[in-house]
């Protein structure tokens, strides 16, 4: 049964011209918001919404009463930065705010003359973290990046028991997290080469990226009670992009037996645009499990999970060395892969995260994992790119890579294309490698 609504009819254009390039990948079926500020001068972050290559200021509409009453208080929120008053909103009042942007956005609006006057060229803004981010919790939920990173340490085991039961995951560091365009130093760590008697305190020699998507939690749930696979989407507020840059070296040495702390909790990436939950409905589709593999318990199933379990979100990413960059060469394209690959669903890991009890709350951020496909083209890290560094890959500059070098610049973008809808996209979640600091 799908939900869509007159917000996503494909026929639907903007009076704003480059909302109806065909490659934009802010169409007003779209409609993502953000938090942002013009970069030249003091003025405060505030709560936006894309529209082709420009941002509807929130507030300014506001402010020329062009939202309809039913929309207004929470239009306010939407205003306001950073935007968890708005996504801990129920879902049908932001429902009621993109409709009302929908239509002062449409090309038979009357009050377009002072809709223009609250727009601002996505070319002169910067950006902040979208969301006050208090908890982040990182999940596995890729089979193919689970056996693939598993066969280069258990090569007779890669998948451990309990990954076909639970989406295993982890809690990350939030304080870190930065929204993207800012860059970031190569992380420093103790080191232990396999042929030394005992580690080194030294800069990361395998930097990695790792491309996943990113869950912003609307509204929570209260402490002690557990999210019933059912209603889970309806927690949700939207998706963006996530890089969770990752020290293989620091990792490998310290990861033993509690997992994952300083290899990830340098540095995190998130685009500055949150795609809403309602934008993607169109894209829908199917979630199922491989034939053979075990059933998923009562509180991870719902029947349909199999018409509408997963969205179809392509997820690319590319790199552009320094020298790239000097040069004026594109970045190149390294992976694409796909959502739907994943073998643990979103509403499955919001199942799995409060089955204990605990709460979510407005803003939280849960990570896909790397999202890998089962083919070579989609391996979504240099980990399973270079299977552990063995096959460097050659740019097209000439230069070789098996790990991040300094002055390298990642780049991730994902999009989501069905027939008879608008093509559109996530923006992009880009950041520099710049050298590390004096230990």
């Amino acid at each position: 049964m799908t939900r869509s609504n007159h917000t996503h009819d494909v026929s639907r254009k903007s009076w704003v011209r480059s909302a109806n390039d065909g490659a934009t990948d802010f169409p007003i079926q779209n409609l993502p918001h953000g938090v942002f500020r013009r970069a030249s001068g003091n003025e405060n972050f505030r709560g936006g919404i894309a529209i082709g290559d420009q941002i509807l200021d929130v507030g300014a509409a506001l402010a020329r009463n062009l939202f309809p009453a039913e929309a207004r208080e929470a239009a306010q929120a939407a205003a306001r930065a950073p935007l968890n008053d708005y996504m801990a909103l129920p879902p049908d009042k932001r429902s009621a705010v993109r409709s009302a942007v929908s239509f002062l956005l449409s090309e038979d609006c009357p009050q377009r003359k002072e809709v223009s006057e609250c727009l601002v060229p996505q070319a002169d803004a910067e950006y902040a973290l979208p969301a006050r981010i208090e908890n982040f919790s990182d999940f596995y939920s890729s089979l193919s990046h689970a056996t693939n990173v598993g066969r280069l340490f258990r090569p007779d085991n890669p998948i451990l028991p309990n990954y076909r039961w639970l989406p295993v995951g982890y809690h990350g560091r939030a304080s870190s997290i930065r929204v993207s365009g800012q860059d970031f130093r190569r992380p420093i760590g103790q080191l232990k080469d396999p042929n030394s008697a005992e580690p080194e305190f030294a800069p990361c020699r395998r930097l990695d990226y790792e491309a996943e998507l990113g869950v912003l939690i609307g509204q929570g749930n209260e402490l002690g009670t557990a999210i019933d696979i059912q209603n889970a989407d309806s927690h949700v507020f939207g998706i963006c992009l996530l890089n969770d840059w990752s020290a293989r070296d620091i990792q490998s040495w310290e990861y033993q037996p509690l997992g994952p702390f300083l290899a990830k909790s340098f540095f995190t990436s998130l685009s500055p645009w949150i795609v809403t939950l309602e934008a993607l409905e169109p894209y829908r589709t199917g979630f199922s499990r491989p034939e053979g593999d075990p059933a998923p318990m009562p509180h991870f199933w719902s029947p349909e999970l199999a018409t509408r379990g997963s969205i179809d979100i392509r997820v690319e990413t590319l790199l552009q060395s320094a020298q790239m960059r000097t040069n004026g060469a594109t970045p190149a394209s390294l992976s694409v892969s796909r959502y739907p690959d994943a073998y643990w669903a979103m509403s499955q890991l919001i199942a799995h995260q409060t089955s204990n009890g605990t709460n979510l709350c407005p803003g939280d951020l849960l990570g896909s994992g790397t999202l890998s496909g089962p083919d070579p083209a989609s391996r979504a890290c240099l980990l399973e790119l270079t299977e552990g560094g063995k096959h460097p890959f050659t740019l097209p500059s000439g230069e070789s890579r098996t790990f991040l070098e300094d002055g390298d610049t990642v780049i991730m973008r994902a999009w989501c294309e069905r027939d008879g809808y608008r093509r559109i996209g996530f923006g992009e979640c880009r950041a520099t490698v710049l050298p590390a600091r004096r230990p």
